[in-house]
């Protein structure tokens, strides 16, 4: 099952995608987002709407953010072993963590904000977590159970701020400078993620490419890491980290610029597309 998050003629609403469109279950449901719908368990509800008439055509809706008011964004940083050695980086003992905020990100089809204070705007196609269940101190072994589902996720870097301290949270969190979607594919339909294949493409051209079981700590294990110090909440985001191929490793370097386009793919969870823009001055 695919579902997305969606505005249409100025509501905000979730819904199912099917062959003929987008089934409002939001409207159906009664539920505000598609993070209250995980909240309240309502998988069961919204598999029962399937068969319902599409209420939306896909093309007629803007699409947001996969969860639009995450509480907890949380991004692994050098998780590849590829990318670990393109950076210059020593196999962390432990996974390295950082947070996104919810504005920093857009939906599928909407602009990406190039930053007027730099001209280091890089790319980072990743795979996306959503947790469904809460819990804390999950086993392993159970990790799974706690997942929602995936989406592509295009973690926007804004390298030269990322470098001012060893802390990456600036680089990390310009407004509009990252992708969450198109849509949130169920677990259900993805049983092993560490069975995917990724690849980002600037302007057609394909720039990383990698299967998801070259993760250095795989989703299982960051789920167990992560619900060590904080409990996590259905709605929140694990985004995995990214392959080897970033512009900032390129001689010479491959910057994002006003009118790319710039595309994520992993197989089973559709393509995000974003074009890019020159943010303006406030």
């Amino acid at each position: 099952m695919k579902l997305i998050s969606f505005e249409s003629k100025g509501v905000q609403s979730f819904g199912i995608v099917t062959p003929s469109g987008i089934i409002d279950a939001g409207k159906r449901l009664g539920l505000a987002d598609l993070r209250a719908a995980l909240a309240v368990g309502a998988l069961p509800a919204l598999r029962a709407l399937e068969g319902e008439a599409a209420d939306h055509a896909l093309g007629a809706v803007t699409f947001l953010p996969v969860i639009v008011h995450s509480e907890k964004i949380i991004c692994v940083g050098v998780n590849y072993k590829a990318h670990m050695q393109e950076m210059g980086r020593e196999a962390p003992a432990y996974p390295l963590l950082f947070p996104r905020f919810a504005p920093s990100h857009v939906g599928h089809g909407q602009a990406l904000l190039r930053p007027l204070e730099s001209e280091q705007f890089d790319y980072e196609g990743e795979l996306a977590v959503v947790i469904g269940k809460a819990g804390r101190r999950i086993a392993r072994a159970r990790a799974l159970e706690h997942v929602a589902g995936y989406a592509c996720y295009m973690d926007g870097t804004v390298r030269d701020f990322q470098r001012h301290t060893t802390q990456f949270l600036p680089g990390k969190c310009f407004d509009r400078s990252g992708a969450f979607g198109p849509w949130l594919v169920t677990a259900d339909e993805i049983p092993d993620p560490s069975r995917l294949t990724l690849e980002t493409r600037l302007n057609g051209a394909v720039m990383q490419q990698a299967p998801t079981s070259d993760l250095i700590f795989d989703v299982p294990t960051l789920i167990a890491y992560i619900s060590t110090f904080t409990m996590l909440a259905p709605g929140d985001v694990i985004v995995t980290g990214t392959p080897a191929g970033v512009g900032s490793a390129r001689a010479p370097p491959v910057w994002l610029r006003d009118g790319d386009l710039i595309e994520v793919e992993i197989s089973g969870l559709g393509v995000l597309a974003n074009p890019v823009r020159d943010d303006c001055p406030a």
